[in-house]
């Protein structure tokens, strides 16, 4: 497979078609709008369990996408183009601030955690890589955390190369001591969850989003890179297969040449 050309990891399928006009009129900013409803891709094997309710419904998934406060408004915020190309009459404030100077001109890759990078279950599993207690509703409950296969050499290669926020619809006090514990590099500039509204602030032919849930980037998928849903397939290659795809990506100016290149040609 030759990465070098754009192609990405066969497995990595499943891109959302939804479009949008992405040319905003001459001086207005245009923003990426990050979308968690949560929508749980089928299974793709007898190994892929589905998700059970309950607590594990409240910690890990997202309620609904209008759970979240609108945001305050900010006025030497950039004025916000929708979906449909209409410029927006309300002006937010971006979720991330300024890019440090180290990561000036990088690309701005959003990556989720759950299934992603990680599979956790309130299920005790003996060779969970970590243990988080996780108070809800008044009780103390314990998460077991599996993380995938080269998750550590993914992250560590993709910090250097890109500016990383993890964006989960998770709960922070389940996704902070995860994201603690798993990101041993600080390749994450900064974390965004549930309780986060949507608007992230950068520039969309600077922006990646790595999910494996389609519903998370139906908005984007030009800036979408999908990987598969991973639950406890040690064998499984998909993020180390993915390096140096991501080593191509990163000297690009505009992602939309390749990742749309990818989309149309899959």
């Amino acid at each position: 497979m030759l990465f070098a050309s754009g192609q990405i990891p066969t497995r990595a399928t499943g891109i959302s078609t939804h479009t949008f006009n992405r040319h905003p009129p001459p001086q207005v900013t245009q923003e990426f709008k990050l979308q968690h409803v949560h929508v749980s891709s089928p299974p793709r094997s007898s190994s892929k369990k589905p998700r059970s309710r309950g607590l594990f419904h409240s910690l890990f998934c997202c309620l609904c996408h209008d759970q979240a406060e609108p945001p305050p408004v900010n006025n030497n915020a950039p004025l916000l183009v929708e979906e449909n190309g209409t410029v927006s009459k309300v002006q937010v404030r971006p979720l991330l601030p300024q890019a440090k100077s180290k990561d000036a001109g990088k690309i701005c890759v959003v990556i989720d955690l759950d299934e992603t990078l990680v599979h956790s279950s309130f299920k005790p599993v003996n060779n969970a890589d970590f243990i988080i207690p996780v108070e809800i509703d008044g009780t103390v409950h314990q998460v077991y955390v599996l993380k995938r296969p080269h998750v550590d050499e993914f992250l560590k290669r993709m910090g250097e190369l890109f500016e990383c926020i993890l964006f989960t619809a998770s709960l922070a006090k389940y996704a902070d001591p995860v994201s603690d514990l798993l990101d041993k590099w600080g390749a994450f500039r900064g974390r965004l969850f549930r309780e986060s509204c949507v608007r992230l602030g950068r520039d969309l032919n600077k922006v990646i989003i790595i999910d494996n849930s389609p519903a998370s980037y139906v908005f984007h998928p030009d800036n979408a890179v999908p990987v598969a849903s991973w639950f406890d397939d040690m064998a499984d290659t998909e993020l180390l297969d993915l390096i140096p795809f991501f080593e191509g990506l990163s000297k690009v100016e505009d992602v939309y040449t390749v990742l749309r290149q990818q989309r149309d040609s899959s």
